[in-house]
């Protein structure tokens, strides 16, 4: 007897057995019911083993990376005679500078930073990060405070940059509040734009509405995302508050603290595609001290990503000085907020600006 497959004679007695894949015993196994592949424990732990030597890697080769690009600056937190002594915590100086330097005639225009020859300090930030659990603090020191500035007598605070660099602006400040300076990190127009690009924009919560031309800036009241021509024009207007420098450097604040909290993001950090391309605009960005590497920026981002108190030194009345009026200290006020910083205690409530 014969039968037939498919319209054609078949040879045999045997049953027809359904198509599929052969068994380890030779048989075959019907379409449909061919086994998954089973991993042991074994195997996926040397997976998992597998993944985290390959990310281990890419993290130090990232780091080194990292530290080779970073720009330091020779001499700047240089020792001489009658520096205050290293003090508990670490203590980084925070310079935006209005350098042009990177920007073409078309940025400068589009940006609205003008054509000033030279460079100067545009904001000045003293963060302490204490040894303790205390959280990180972060004070504003207005460009316009009047110091005393080594060599050169009473004068505006951002005077000290322009007469002698970051080297003699850091020996200012130390002087003027006793901190010793560990860090320093100064970065410029540019920098600040390519590094606000590189995460998208930075949400802000702007509490009055801004228009100032001569910032280029116009924006409204409430939560909005700028980018970074908007960002750059929020710091630096001096519009809006009757206290137009006061206002400034709280907006300064409160953009630091939305722009680190952006970048240090799952959704930024995990992603190649915004991670790189931030690390090489933050390296671009920035100009530290010889002394200061990757490992050290690292803390310096966790510090901001910690909620820090932020504020300003006291200052209260005017002083006249060579370059013309400046913000004049409270200096009982001022003192026991440097105080307890040099002595790893946390700053007194009753002198921080809780606006």
């Amino acid at each position: 007897m014969s039968s037939r497959i498919y319209g054609r004679e078949r040879s045999g007695r045997s049953p027809i057995r359904p198509l599929g894949s052969r068994s380890g015993s030779g048989e075959r196994r019907p379409w449909g019911l061919v086994p998954r592949p089973r991993f042991s424990g074994k195997t996926v732990l040397g997976i998992i083993a597998g993944l985290l030597v390959v990310l281990l890697i890419a993290g130090i080769g990232m780091y080194f990376w990292i530290d080779s690009r970073l720009t330091g600056i020779e001499g700047v937190l240089d020792d001489y005679e009658g520096r205050p002594a290293d003090t508990p915590g670490t203590n980084w100086l925070l310079v935006g500078s209005d350098s042009r330097k990177g920007l073409t005639a078309a940025q400068r225009k589009k940006l609205k930073t003008g054509r000033a020859a030279g460079q100067r300090t545009d904001s000045m930030m003293l963060l302490h990060i204490p040894e303790t659990d205390d959280p990180p603090t972060l004070i504003s020191l207005p460009r316009d405070s009047a110091v005393t500035i080594p060599g050169r007598g009473r004068d505006k605070l951002n005077a000290a940059y322009a007469f002698g660099g970051p080297k003699l602006l850091v020996r200012t400040i130390e002087n003027a509040t006793g901190v010793h300076i560990d860090h320093y990190m100064e970065i410029g127009f540019a920098g600040f734009v390519d590094i606000v690009d590189a995460v998208g924009g930075v949400e802000i919560n702007v509490r009055a509405a801004v228009d100032d031309p001569k910032a280029g800036l116009k924006l409204k009241k409430g939560v909005q995302t700028l980018n970074g021509a908007q960002a750059l024009g929020y710091v630096r207007t001096r519009k809006g508050g009757a206290l137009p420098d006061y206002e400034r450097t709280k907006r300064q604040r409160q953009f630091l603290g939305a722009v680190v909290k952006k970048a240090a993001s799952p959704g930024v950090l995990l992603n190649p595609f915004t991670a790189v391309p931030l690390a090489a605009s933050a390296t671009d960005a920035v100009e530290v001290d010889a002394g200061t590497g990757a490992f050290d920026m690292l803390s310096l981002g966790l510090a901001m990503g910690d909620s820090p108190v932020t504020t300003v030194v006291p200052f209260g009345g005017n002083e006249t000085v060579p370059s013309g009026a400046a913000v004049k200290w409270d200096r009982p006020k001022a003192l026991a907020m440097f105080n307890a910083i040099k002595e790893g205690r946390p700053v007194p409530k009753d002198v921080v600006d809780r606006n």
